[in-house]
């Protein structure tokens, strides 16, 4: 089914009127349900916002498709909108979304909206044909150019035969590069790395193929005389792929976001066969990909990441909501008991506490996983547990948490390696085991001796974990004066030098570990501080930067520059990323100085913050909240005066 044969005239407006997401879906679903199709536009715009509610549907590149499959629409179709000024949609790349498409299936049908979904993806990826489409003044005349479009990219499946015969025909026009994408819900990111890899390559005269992995199951699979044909294959994949068929060739393993930002690069890779050989896994395991030629570092990183990304929900939400509770409580009521001597702020406290609680073992039972996939889970989760108890064999059988000392931020990470590695150890061990006991090695034997081997070591080494732990924290309470300083200035400088790699995560990680202290201080909410304020600046600065240096910025960078105001007070750092990707010499130089200044004004300023995250929104939870904006506005004037010193005017620049 084409995708102009779902759409109604009367469920296309080219002046959408929305400002903000939501109106904007209210508009859309008013669209839908002028076609006839629902037969409860409430309960359809629930199954919209549900989905939303999952990952947002902005694909970038100014483009939204939000759909829903529910029991309310009575037959598939199609709404369209444009929006010329453009909404905020919370898209991956932030950008405003000018084009809206919304999906509407029946619940029970089969895929229909996934193939239109991977079809509007796949012709949206051409950028000339969305500026037609925003600027059509007809609706006969939008939907004639994604019908042109449409029967450009998709021709006749007679057609498509033939060509399949060809190629089976002749071995010469097998192709010599394949590649496979695939995303974790597998539908616009996963079409939308195919499409480039696919332009790229036809740009360059290059034969290639490529597999997509998504929702609807796997399009254009790749044969076995392919993969022995082609000289180099690319996975570019953010969930696991069949990786065995691969075994013995040279393969560009990536994420999904590289098949769409750096396609070029990738092609030219597998050109050189720049490549390492795969080599499949002997246990045959799904999630089957070779890191022998993966760095220390890296396989460190990765393995980190995964547990913080996980961590991260269960710290912003537990810590605001205890942030919040000390805001609404009364101190002179007890203030032994501060956070829970009104009903209010006990509410707020207890919930957040147990959400908070989560943190270590979550951290530590996702780094393992990430090691030793799903039954590394179970055995992290509770080495997490007892590092962050504080269990030893001199307390286990009398444990009092007044007299634990917890090994805290440090014993999780460990727990969650070791986890994970004595895990693999138990799969070498096991492999030798019969094959009739493949199927308890999983429910039984890992999780039984997995679980006993990390008790056994965590109750060992806590003890010196926690050592290290209240040292630290006695050498944090013990720095005053120029010391503070020098340390927010070194945490508020990392957050501006990578805006969300290493360094950055380096610096936020070091800030939310503080607030697991146990009897956490005004030290520990310093650091926190001291963080929060060195990400926020980056943004703010160029927005700044923007604003009143508008001869350095293009028109495009000064529309992204307003976005940036936002992005900065909600301390969303990554909005400063495309500025510094396109002239990193001078933006982050700026950056890193306003971020350190201002780091150092809020230890100067005695601010602390109690919350992981909120930017802006959380300022009156933060002691001192007049001075931590005054030093979020002087970091962020000095970051942007900076910028517009070092960057050259464009009719300078020759």
């Amino acid at each position: 089914m084409r995708i102009v044969d779902l759409i109604d005239k009367k469920s296309v407006k080219l002046n959408l009127t929305s400002n903000e997401k939501l109106k904007v879906v209210d508009e859309l679903v008013d669209l839908v349900d002028k076609s006839g199709n629902l037969s409860d536009k409430d309960e359809y715009k629930n199954a919209i916002l549900d989905r939303e509610e999952l990952s947002t549907t902005a694909i970038g590149e100014g483009v939204a498709i939000p759909h829903a499959k529910n029991k309310s629409v009575k037959k598939a179709c199609l709404a369209a909108g444009i929006s010329k000024e453009g909404i905020d949609y919370e898209a991956f790349d932030d950008s405003l979304s000018h084009l809206f498409f919304m999906i509407a299936a029946p619940d029970g049908a089969n895929n229909t909206h996934l193939e239109v979904l991977s079809r509007l993806s796949t012709i949206l990826m051409d950028e000339d044909f969305r500026n037609d489409l925003i600027k059509s003044t007809e609706v006969d005349e939008f939907l004639d150019l994604i019908n042109k479009k449409e029967n450009e990219k998709f021709p006749q499946e007679e057609t498509e035969e033939i060509e399949d015969k060809i190629v089976e025909d002749n071995k010469s026009t097998l192709p010599t590069i394949l590649a496979v994408t695939a995303c974790p819900t597998g539908i616009a990111h996963t079409f939308m790395a195919a499409e480039n890899l696919n332009q790229k390559a036809s740009a360059k005269g290059i034969s290639i193929k490529v597999e997509t992995n998504g929702s609807a199951g796997i399009k254009n699979a790749l044969t076995k005389e392919e993969i022995e044909h082609a000289t180099c294959i690319i996975v570019a994949a953010d969930k696991n792929v069949e990786m065995a068929r691969f075994n013995g060739k040279k393969v560009i393993i990536t994420k999904v976001a590289d098949g769409i930002h750096k396609a070029d690069e990738l092609i030219d890779r597998a050109l050189k066969g720049d490549a390492p050989i795969y080599h499949s896994s002997q246990s045959n395991l799904s999630n089957e990909v070779s890191e022998e030629k993966e760095g220390l570092g890296r396989q460190f990183y990765k393995h980190l990441m995964n547990g913080v990304s996980h961590m991260l929900p269960f710290v912003v939400g537990g810590g605001i909501l205890i942030a919040l509770a000390f805001l609404l409580d009364d101190y002179t009521i007890n203030p032994a008991n501060f956070g829970m001597n009104t009903p209010v702020a006990a509410f707020f406290k207890t919930i957040g506490s147990q959400a908070f609680g989560f943190m270590l073992p979550v951290l530590a039972g996702y780094i393992a996983m990430s090691i030793a996939d799903r039954p590394g889970l179970a055995v992290g989760f509770v080495g997490g547990v007892l590092a962050s108890a504080g269990y030893t064999f001199a307390n286990y059988m009398n444990y009092s948490s007044d007299t634990a000392i917890s090994a805290g931020f440090l014993g999780a990470l460990l727990a969650g390696f070791v986890g994970g590695y004595v895990v693999l150890l138990l799969k070498k061990l096991f492999s030798y085991l019969p094959d009739s006991l493949e199927g308890i090695k999983p429910v039984l034997l890992y999780p039984v001796f997995g679980i006993l081997l990390i008790a056994l070591i965590m109750l060992a080494i806590n003890p010196i974990v926690g050592a290290i732990n209240t040292g630290l924290n006695n050498f944090l309470a013990s720095m005053s004066g120029t010391s503070k300083i020098i340390l927010g200035t070194i945490l508020g400088a990392m957050m501006a030098v990578d805006m969300g790699g290493p360094f950055n995560k380096a610096a936020y990680v070091f800030g939310t570990a503080q607030l697991t202290v146990v009897n956490a201080g005004p030290e520990q909410f310093a650091i926190m501080a001291a963080v929060m304020i060195g990400g926020m600046v980056p943004p703010l600065a160029i927005a700044l930067a923007t604003t009143f240096f508008k001869n350095r910025f293009t028109e495009s960078e000064r529309k992204s520059g307003i976005v940036n105001y936002v992005m900065g007070l909600s301390f969303i750092t990554e909005g400063a990323i495309p500025f510094a990707a396109a002239d990193p010499i001078h933006v982050i130089p700026a950056c890193v100085v306003g971020s350190g200044l201002a780091g150092a004004l809020s230890m100067a300023f005695g601010c602390g913050l109690r919350a992981p995250h909120g930017g802006i929104f959380v300022l009156p939870t933060i002691s001192n909240p007049i001075m931590y904006f005054v030093s979020l506005l002087i970091g962020s004037i000095v970051g942007a005066l900076l910028l517009g010193v070092l960057k050259k005017p464009l009719d300078k620049i020759k």
